[in-house]
């Protein structure tokens, strides 16, 4: 089904019903059927509310309650298991499911490097599929049909947790040098348009982003690197957009800016994202190291609490085929932190924590140096 608004706690109807029944396949609720069968009658309730949070919870994606886009099509990739569907490489719309994800991790297993194992059936996860079939004697077709499943099911593991894609990631930072001359960074201002995210004290979300992002832009283009923003200061995309943009840029990094509120005044500070799935225990080695850099550039130039790094699944972080990481700069529902934020002088020295922290990413470890030392004079090329 197509989804077209969120859901929570006491909604009722045929989509609560359907998401009911999803929750209720993986384990995670219990559902009766009343007498008379009526899904118009389906309610949200707190026993729902849990399962959809313990769910989100486990899939990295925000933890709140709401069956939005994102938590209805992870529920939808949750169903699938290996060899419940012809698998394939379909460019335009990539297969997703947690069958995707099994046959990326059997791959590793026996030795074919299918990349970063995140469910998605991409052209990484063709390849790798084909070679298997050639060693196995089957038509390299790169289709994962009947003789396939019967393929992977007959052969034993020969490498357990294989980390090709952390290897490659690093050697590609290694590669790259220590200038930032010549590199593609994609600064991505969340929100926009319409969609405007959280907002407090008189401020917006889209639009601070959106200044804060083109202060990064100015600074990395000082260094003589390339710098583009996937949105202008009134345009909108959706997250697998800003994806398809950076892996047809072939960036080299990924910069996603936000802020954040909550219900509660004394919440504040910064936490930064990388793609992580704790549940098949894989992640972006270079995207945790990059995250962490960023946190501490900011939070040793600033007062900004530090709510440390974390690993996500958000499409951003999860479709992007090169490091990326999502930083949450401050609460505007946080008075103090809405101030900081609304000063522009303070902007500049977070636009400026941002891009020491990309330069120190290239850096080789005798090269490094200490938090909140390198200045953009220092940086350019």
């Amino acid at each position: 089904m197509f989804f077209e608004r969120s859901y929570r706690r006491s909604d009722v109807g045929p989509a609560v019903a359907e998401i009911r029944s999803k929750l209720a396949v993986l384990g995670l609720l219990v559902v009766d059927v009343d007498a008379t069968g009526s899904l118009s009658a389906a309610l949200f309730d707190e026993a729902t509310d849990r399962a959809v949070r313990e769910f989100q919870q486990q899939r990295g994606i925000t933890v709140d309650g709401i069956v939005g886009p994102q938590t209805y099509h992870s529920l939808d990739e949750a169903r699938w298991r290996l060899g419940d569907r012809i698998l394939s490489f379909v460019p335009a719309r990539l297969l997703a499911g947690d069958d995707v994800a099994a046959l990326q991790q059997r791959l590793l297993d026996m030795g074919f490097d299918c990349g970063r194992v995140d469910g998605l059936f991409g052209a990484e996860t063709e390849q790798a599929l084909r070679e298997f079939q050639r060693n196995v004697g089957l038509r390299p077709d790169g289709t994962c049909g009947p003789a396939t499943f019967k393929a992977l099911s007959q052969l034993v593991r020969t490498v357990v947790g294989g980390r090709p894609h952390a290897m490659r990631e690093s050697e590609a930072i290694t590669r790259a040098g220590p200038t930032l001359s010549g590199k593609l960074i994609i600064v991505d201002p969340g929100h926009g348009g319409d969609d405007r995210g959280v907002d407090g004290h008189g401020l917006d979300e889209a639009g601070l982003v959106y200044e804060l992002a083109a202060r990064v832009e100015g600074r990395l283009a000082a260094t003589g690197s390339s710098a583009f923003l996937t949105r202008g200061p009134d345009g909108s995309m959706d997250e697998v957009d800003r994806a398809s943009f950076a892996n047809a840029a072939g960036a080299d990094l990924v910069i996603s800016l936000h802020m954040d509120a909550h219900e509660s005044a004394d919440a504040g500070g910064c936490a930064t994202y990388f793609y992580g799935n704790d549940r098949i225990g894989h992640h972006s080695a270079v995207g945790e190291r990059f995250a962490n850099l960023v946190q501490r550039e900011i939070c040793g130039r600033t007062d900004l609490q530090d709510l440390r790094a974390h690993p996500k699944t958000w499409d951003l972080l999860r479709r992007t085929r090169m490091p990326a990481v999502r930083i949450e700069i401050g609460y505007l529902s946080n008075p103090g932190d809405a101030g900081r934020l609304a000063d522009p002088d303070f902007r500049d020295v977070l636009a400026e924590a941002v891009v020491a922290a990309v330069q120190r990413l290239y850096l080789p470890p005798d090269q490094d140096t200490d938090t909140g030392s390198l200045r953009i004079p220092a940086l350019r090329a």
